[in-house]
């Protein structure tokens, strides 16, 4: 099993999943990275190629529409600064996991971004949080979903299994190991978004059967996506509980959204896409009293 926390399934379908009538929308608080020096200078993911570098100015734009969106929500977007030689850095949800008064600052796979850190270990200790970096492989919420009080952590790639068990230690609640096995999916947030805290939408395939079985019993009601929408990284989306925040091209997910009671917003990030990223990547979510 890929469980981490097994006495997390004794209460995985207690409660019944949210009529569609009844979605809410509840205030969050994110973290995003200007795109100043953002480019394809290397190849760190199936999607990159420097040979295709981005066009920044659209980049920027795309990105904005992302910040603004989510500003329009009523919701709370602090900037970290962007630093120069860090193309990546731009994917903020890559730079931590918050909880709290806690952040586990990411340790990254890959030496291109081994610097975003510093980058982050300076943000988080500059507003009083308690603040450590991973001691394993660990890339942020690119690998870590909070879904009410467990975290889904991806493994397989970017993020090794040994640090579900420190996360789980550090912030004190329960992890769900769940393994990637399909290149282009490389980060969780690749391949499963959490719309609420019973509700996620995910592509089985790009997990082990082990993963899908797991998913399956912690989610029933989850809405599954197609190779189409999930190609279209559709999956890379931000939830406010109501409004999904989503790159463009996922018709067929957004249809689902709607049957389910969500609203989807579709966004295009066709030049972050070249890196790899879409609208997850670029939030990083600050989850309860460190977003006060």
């Amino acid at each position: 099993m890929e469980l981490i926390s097994e006495a997390a399934t004794s209460t995985a379908t207690a409660e019944a999943p949210y009529d569609a009538g009844t979605r809410r929308s509840t205030t969050r608080r994110y973290l995003m990275c200007p795109p100043t020096h953002f480019d394809v200078t290397y190849s760190i993911n199936p999607w990159m190629n420097p040979a295709k570098p981005a066009d920044q100015p659209i980049a920027a734009a795309q990105w904005q529409r992302i910040h603004d969106q989510l500003v329009e929500l009523g919701h709370t977007v602090d900037l970290i600064p962007p630093v120069p030689g860090l193309p990546d850095m731009v994917f903020a949800a890559n730079g931590a996991t918050v909880w709290g008064d806690r952040a586990l600052v990411a340790r990254f796979r890959h030496a291109e971004r081994d610097a975003e850190s510093a980058a982050y270990l300076d943000w988080f200790s500059s507003r009083g949080l308690h603040v450590r970096q991973a001691s394993s492989a660990n890339e942020g919420e690119g690998d870590y979903l909070t879904a009410g009080s467990w975290l889904l952590a991806g493994n397989g790639f970017r993020t090794d299994r040994r640090a579900h068990v420190e996360s789980e230690q550090y912030f004190g609640r329960p992890v769900i190991g769940l393994t990637l096995v399909d290149a282009r999916y490389y980060h969780l947030d690749t391949a499963l978004a959490v719309l609420d805290e019973q509700t996620v939408m995910y592509y089985p395939a790009a997990f082990t059967p082990g993963s899908q079985a797991i998913l399956r019993e912690l989610f029933p009601a989850a809405i599954i996506a197609s190779a189409e929408d999930a190609g279209a990284f559709g999956l890379n989306a931000v939830s406010d509980g109501r409004h999904v925040l989503m790159p463009a091209g996922a018709i067929h997910l957004v249809a689902k959204l709607r049957e389910a009671g969500f609203e989807p917003i579709s966004i295009d990030v066709s030049e972050l896409l070249r890196a790899g990223g879409g609208v997850k990547c670029c939030t990083l979510e600050l989850h309860g009293p460190a977003g006060g």
